[in-house]
């Protein structure tokens, strides 16, 4: 037979450690309330997440075909271009508007190069009046904490003129993909002069980012429509883009 001051001694000591634990829980909630939430990326007031870096080249030139372009390209490497102009003699001045995918290995090449430009900081410009005028240029570099822009008709700076002659050159194949369509849909016969046109200059490499227009140049492929002559350039042109956009 158990005493009965044992048993109660028993008791008190299991409702000693039921009140402990229960206050170990309590600490417990009250410390995991009071700890911050896990880190997520800052939002913008929109409740957006901030944007990445963006560079972009523009240009103004009177009495040139466009007058006025831009480029945009993001560090996913999605561009935009947007221009003013005709597409052919006889067409009225219109806006234009397109998007496409940069190649991976261009996209590197203009953020780093804009690194290398110190993200279009400081004199820019060579500032040599004597130089022949080749349109007021803009390269711009804007993400959660620069904003910067460098206006000039000529830069001495190694990295500011690769982007400038890369820039050309990416505008250049996409104002094929501009007349292209545009040809395409009305007036068929001038697509071959402007396909030949556009094989020697790829075959030379002064176009960027073919690929950019391989959309059009599908279209024109497909088309049972037009000559086999032409077929077979929009054919070379798509194969060409597809072997750069790829890195070979």
């Amino acid at each position: 037979m158990i005493p009965d001051f044992l048993i109660r001694a028993f008791l008190i000591q299991a409702l000693r450690i039921r009140y402990a634990n229960a206050c170990f829980a309590m600490a417990v909630v009250a410390m995991t309330a009071m700890m911050p939430a896990p880190s997520m990326p800052q939002q913008a007031a929109n409740g957006s997440t901030p944007s990445a870096g963006t560079v972009t080249f523009t240009l103004d030139f009177p009495q040139s075909d466009p007058e006025h372009y831009s480029i945009a390209i993001d560090a996913s490497g999605h561009g935009r271009y947007e221009c003013t102009g005709k597409v052919a003699e006889d067409s009225e001045e219109e806006a234009y508007r397109t998007e496409f995918q940069m190649s991976a290995g261009n996209r590197v090449r203009v953020f780093s190069l804009a690194k290398q430009a110190q993200y279009f900081t400081g004199a820019v410009d060579s500032s040599n009046g004597k130089l022949a005028f080749t349109g007021a240029k803009v390269l711009s570099y804007q993400d959660g904490q620069r904003s910067n822009s460098a206006h000039y008709n000529y830069s001495n700076l190694a990295p500011v003129q690769q982007l400038t002659a890369l820039f050309q050159s990416m505008a250049a194949t996409l104002e094929y993909g501009r007349r292209l369509a545009y040809y395409h849909r009305y007036q068929k016969l001038a697509l071959d002069d402007e396909l030949k046109r556009m094989q020697t200059q790829a075959r030379n490499n002064e176009l960027s980012e073919i690929q950019s227009v391989a959309p059009v140049l599908q279209e024109i492929l497909e088309d049972s429509s037009v000559i086999n002559v032409v077929r077979a350039r929009a054919k070379e042109l798509i194969e060409m883009g597809n072997s750069v956009a790829a890195g070979h």
